[in-house]
């Protein structure tokens, strides 16, 4: 088995309302900076130990669909590389 770091950022899909976003938008508009549009995204690092990659990338992905996003109003991307390559 080999350690991999996977990354699973979640964020949402265009057009759910993100009320995060939009006040932290208004508040950077305030203070001079110009953006047409933000959107939050929240990132989980998993440490797991897998025979491969595409198996560390299955279980992150397997993870993201049974609990850390809600496939209704979220998308999401998983990316892995080995741990010692994380560091």
């Amino acid at each position: 088995m080999t350690a991999y770091t996977a990354t699973v950022t979640v964020r949402l899909k265009h057009g759910v309302l993100d009320p995060e976003a939009e006040t932290t938008k208004q508040a950077l508009d305030r203070l001079g900076f110009e953006l047409s549009a933000l959107r939050s995204a929240d990132r989980y690092e998993i440490d797991l130990e897998a025979d491969g990659a595409d198996e560390a990338e299955a279980r992150a992905d397997e993870m993201a669909e049974r609990l850390l996003a809600n496939p209704t109003i979220h998308d999401y991307e998983v990316s892995v590389v080995e741990a010692a390559a994380a560091q």
